[in-house]
């Protein structure tokens, strides 16, 4: 298994940027094994939650092992604190960057493919909300979209105030990210918005993949959020386990979103540490 770490200058944020990734290049085969085709690879773009980075999937999870047993390249970026949209002012133009830029740069630096039903894109908390809202946008470049614990707040923002002791809660805070919160709620900002927009223009949904612990304080929003895709027509699927905001349940969830893609039956896992003595 290849891991990688990349950085190249950004157009739509104009700055280097970090991305990790994973790409099963390197699987050795065993004495007596065939040796298979090799096919542009089907890929991840995995988005981590507030507070993270490119680290936290690979730190918190066992997606490489995971990624390494389906044949599966994930691509992991950055996305600070700003949930994957659009700032114009500050030129942070994340959900470009997460729904054009990153896959275009990505397919000409490894060998991945350029099917819509072969590209996923995927997150935990804000990395959900950016997930679904990214892809319903870029709904022509993802086939299915996957949001684990996904931060669904937008039903709540112009409600805020500044009086919260933290940041993430404040009125203010909403405001850097979204711009004028009343706007943004019949923007595509806001992803009940997107699926209204998809459903008027007869547009293909992705798949669509929707998870949260019931000790989560985001169940309601991702449940609410489920029903609004149903009524829509996506296809979607929409789980619920024991767990909270918590990478115990991520990890577990992961596993769930591999398990739902449309990856290959029989791969196998390359050569490592644990295969010694075989």
């Amino acid at each position: 298994m290849a891991f990688l770490q990349v950085n190249f200058i950004s157009q739509s944020l104009m700055r280097t940027v970090p991305v990790n990734v994973i790409l099963p290049v390197d699987k050795i085969a065993f004495p007596g094994m065939p040796v298979k085709e090799q096919k542009p690879f089907k890929t991840l773009y995995l988005l981590h939650g507030i507070f993270g980075n490119y680290t936290d999937w690979v730190n918190g999870t066992k997606i490489q092992r995971w990624a390494e047993e389906k044949n599966l390249a994930v691509v992991m970026p950055s996305g600070e604190n700003r949930f994957y949209v659009d700032q114009e002012a500050g030129h942070n133009y994340y959900g470009e960057y997460i729904g054009k830029e990153l896959v275009e740069m990505t397919r000409k630096m490894f060998p991945l493919s350029h099917k819509r039903e072969d590209t996923f894109l995927a997150g935990l908390s804000m990395g959900g909300y950016g997930a679904i809202r990214n892809g319903l946008k870029y709904h022509e470049t993802f086939g299915y979209v996957a949001g684990l614990s996904s931060a669904m707040i937008m039903e709540g923002l112009t409600k805020r105030t500044n009086e919260h002791p933290f940041f993430i809660e404040r009125r203010d805070f909403a405001e850097s990210v979204f711009g004028d919160l009343e706007a943004a709620m019949e923007s595509d900002k806001n992803p009940e918005w997107l699926v209204k927009k998809l459903k008027e223009e007869g547009a293909a949904f992705p798949h669509m993949y929707l998870a949260c612990g019931t000790e989560d304080s985001l169940l309601q929003g991702n449940r609410r959020f489920a029903e609004v895709l149903k009524e829509a027509g996506a296809d979607v699927r929409y789980e619920e386990g024991p767990g909270g905001h918590e990478w115990d349940f991520w990890d577990r969830y992961i596993k769930k979103v591999i398990d739902w893609l449309p990856l290959e039956e029989d791969a196998q896992a390359g050569v490592n540490s644990g295969n010694v003595g075989i």
